[in-house]
């Protein structure tokens, strides 16, 4: 019978955290060879993958990695859609000590050259039939990273092998120290930046929550969630194959397809999105979900009534829980005990949290100020950019999390609003000030502002209040249609509101807090 890392293992991770010689994929590859016939993934119309076999595929696309030049700390960005070549390709990443950079296959080649500049990788991996566009626009930006092609195996090739010289000499195993992963986000930053994940902290925050939620190799895992996301890729993936666990693939969230599965398995993590459009599937059912243990949500707030609705439905309590990009998850609801819709429960074994207020004076039980927190998952800091890791990050390793919060007297935590303007719609962030420099350069649009109001299937919509100059107002669709080259389509906005001129307070700044308080309605009336 297999084992996971929930015994002694977990017990000596706790006392004494190893340096991690061979880094994060030397954990997941002993729990891989405790019971190499176990199905570890099985996707539609792929056949199932055993761990024995994972292990062999992550061999092999790491070999790949490496005959391309790719050695320990070079970045590969990878610009995929889901698959389960992805998951081998960010496997491979990490046993050969490659530090591995996701981006969200959504985003156009104008906006991926952005992220290849910042990120400075030497690889670039893309889908086949995206590799001469993503080539030709790498080149016309001066980029000297090379493009390859992710096959379905997780191999990757390039066209011209690299010369001799130029390839890794001999192979070096990664530490805990080393960097693993650079995730882009605008959690607390605003404009995107990569946050640089170690292997230790990976490891440290994926092995808690396998702890606080119990996870185990009989568990068996639905993933609907996307690979670029810390939720999908370290959350999701992590938990599942730390334990042993088996995991039923998803290219995509489709509630038919989840409530299907639920007979087959026993965990569901999503986002506040998926379980509304769940609530309004007729699968979803007591029955439906008799034989799951676990259903958790996170990467955005969950309506109190949507958890409710979910519990009537389901005969389930949703595990929430609360993290951020840069640290991990820093909390949840327990697993044992009262799970309080509208909290985040409490902070996670080694994790600390405070709430600071601009005042000197301590906040008490239940009032509220910015959420601090540090701990073993955290980041080593944003991508050559001192200044940012410097504002959001102390001396002493707080990291400032944006998020305005309030803690009772038993530690729980309940999250009260952002500090920030930063947008979260389907779990995805979205910054204004990208979305209005694309508007603005609309001919027509004279200024405008762009704001979030409450959404009822993406828990926020992305509102635009643009002042037109000319005779006649545009047609909205025109507006969203000619953003279209240049955003993501979850970037563009879902209402845009022409108005006559921006509030203002005293100062001149736009007043979004008026905009986005007249209109919280303005999704209640249709899309």
């Amino acid at each position: 019978m297999s084992r996971s890392l929930e015994c002694a293992d977990l017990v000596r991770w706790r006392l004494e955290p190893p340096a991690l010689p061979g880094g994060l994929y030397q954990i997941l590859r002993q729990i891989f060879l405790r019971d190499p016939s176990k199905v570890a993934l099985e996707a539609p119309d792929h056949p199932p993958v055993t761990y024995g076999e994972l292990d062999s595929l992550v061999e092999r696309c790491r070999a790949s990695l490496e005959a391309c030049g790719i050695g320990r700390g070079d970045r590969v960005l990878a610009y995929v859609e889901k698959s389960l070549a992805n998951v081998f390709l960010y496997l491979a990443c990490l046993s050969q000590g490659a530090v591995y950079v996701p981006v969200n296959p959504a985003y156009t080649p104008v906006e991926l050259a952005g992220f290849v500049e910042d990120a400075g990788p030497r690889l670039v991996i893309c889908d086949p039939h995206r590799r001469t566009e993503v080539a030709e626009r790498l080149r016309g930006s001066g980029s000297p990273a090379e493009v390859a092609a992710l096959r379905p195996d997780g191999m990757v090739s390039l066209t011209h092998p690299p010369a001799q010289e130029s390839l890794s000499a001999g192979r070096t195993r990664p530490v805990g120290s080393d960097p693993a992963a650079i995730l882009y986000t605008s959690g607390t930053t605003g404009a995107p930046r990569g946050a640089v994940l170690t292997h230790r902290a990976l490891a440290a925050n994926a092995l808690a929550l396998c702890r606080v939620w119990r996870f185990r190799p009989e568990d068996t895992l639905i993933h609907a969630l996307p690979l670029f996301h810390t939720h999908g890729l370290f959350v999701a993936l992590h938990c599942a194959l730390l334990s042993g666990a088996s995991i039923l693939f998803l290219p995509a969230f489709d509630p038919g397809a989840v409530t299907r599965l639920w007979s087959r398995a026993t965990v569901f993590m999503g986002v506040p999105t998926h379980y509304t459009r769940l609530l309004s599937h007729p699968g979803l059912s007591v029955g439906a979900a008799a034989g799951m243990r676990l259903f958790t949500c996170g990467s955005a707030p969950l309506l109190p009534q949507t958890w409710e609705d979910f519990r009537l439905r389901s005969g389930h309590c949703i595990v929430e829980r609360y993290g951020l990009t840069e640290v991990g998850i820093i909390t949840s609801n327990p697993y044992r005990g009262e799970r309080i819709p509208g909290t985040v429960g409490y902070p996670l074994e080694g994790v600390e949290i405070k709430v600071a207020r601009e005042t000197d004076a301590e906040p008490g039980p239940g009032e509220t100020g910015e959420l601090l927190v540090r701990g073993p998952g955290s980041f080593t800091g944003y991508l050559a950019s001192p200044d940012e890791t410097a504002r959001v990050m102390s001396a002493d390793g707080w990291v400032a999390t944006g998020d305005l919060a309030s803690l009772a007297g038993d530690g729980r935590v309940t999250l009260v609003g952002r500090s920030k303007d930063v947008i979260i719609t389907g779990a995805l962030n979205v910054h204004p000030p990208e979305v209005e420099a694309a508007l603005n350069s609309l001919p027509g649009v004279v200024e405008s502002a762009v704001f979030g109001a409450p959404h009822p299937d993406f828990g926020e919509g992305v509102v635009a209040a643009v002042v037109w100059d000319g005779e006649a107002n545009p047609a909205t669709s025109w507006l969203q249609q000619a953003l279209a080259g240049s955003l993501a389509g979850y970037k563009i906005p879902k209402r845009i509101l022409i108005v006559e001129r921006l509030p203002r307070n005293a100062m001149g700044k736009v007043q979004k807090t008026h905009l986005r308080s007249r209109n919280a309605g303005v999704f209640n009336t249709g899309p």
